[in-house]
């Protein structure tokens, strides 16, 4: 897989615009970045953490209540941590702040909860093409998924509702990329389509039903072509 930044974005959405931008920037100490219009009433306000990016997706109209996807936890490491501290925001989504190099933790690890965690090594690994960095863990330049067995979770999840929905991985290429994943057995979410002169995105969904974006920006790839 040939990605065009070494780090993974991490998506969610919400209602709760004002609250939200107080814990994550406020408690949680993540800079914003840009906001970004979306479309079909959707507000995505950026933050930066190290070279990935926190899109909170604040919706217009109300989100359906719906199952959790399965990206559960968001670990994020900070300098002048000392020791793990676990916050929860104002949606209910898990964030544990960590210091640098906490169990090999440099910039932030997104947990995914998966009821057939073989299936989710093979997808990640072999179809999305991460780093296979040991014990259920993968690796993308300065982000970590970590794979935790969970029986219990809620599979095929909406992309629209509360809570952490998916991740997004930066390409060359969406539209070759797009048809790659297929070939090793990914299920298509959406096809590719352009978003103005921003970027041409896909989705893509792991053998949970989880949601992954795949993205050509056009201010990391230059072109849109």
């Amino acid at each position: 897989m040939d990605f065009a930044k070494p780090a993974i974005d991490l998506g969610l959405y919400t209602n709760q615009r004002e609250p939200m931008l107080e814990f994550w920037q406020q408690r949680a100490g993540i800079e914003f970045d840009e906001l970004l219009p979306a479309g079909r009433g959707i507000h995505q306000l950026r933050h930066a953490i190290g070279s990935s990016i926190l899109k909170i997706n604040h919706s217009r109209d109300p989100l359906d209540a719906a199952p959790p996807a399965g990206f559960c936890r968001l670990w994020v490491a900070r300098t002048g941590i000392t020791a793990p501290t676990e916050l929860t925001d104002p949606d209910g989504n898990a964030l544990s702040l960590v210091a640098p190099g906490h169990n090999g933790i440099d910039q932030m690890q997104i947990d995914l909860q998966t009821p057939d965690i073989d299936a989710a090594a093979n997808f990640y690994g072999k179809v999305l093409g991460l780093t296979d960095a040991g014990r259920h863990r993968f690796q993308l330049g300065e982000t970590l998924l970590q794979l935790i067995e969970h029986k219990a979770q809620p599979t095929e999840p909406v992309m629209r509702a509360t809570g952490y929905r998916y991740i997004t991985v930066q390409v060359f290429d969406v539209v070759g990329t797009h048809q790659r994943i297929l070939e090793l057995g990914g299920r298509e979410g959406s096809a590719p389509r352009k978003l103005g002169d921003v970027a041409h995105i896909s989705f893509v969904r792991d053998p949970d039903g989880n949601w992954i974006e795949i993205s050509q920006r056009k201010s990391i790839t230059g072109s849109l072509d």
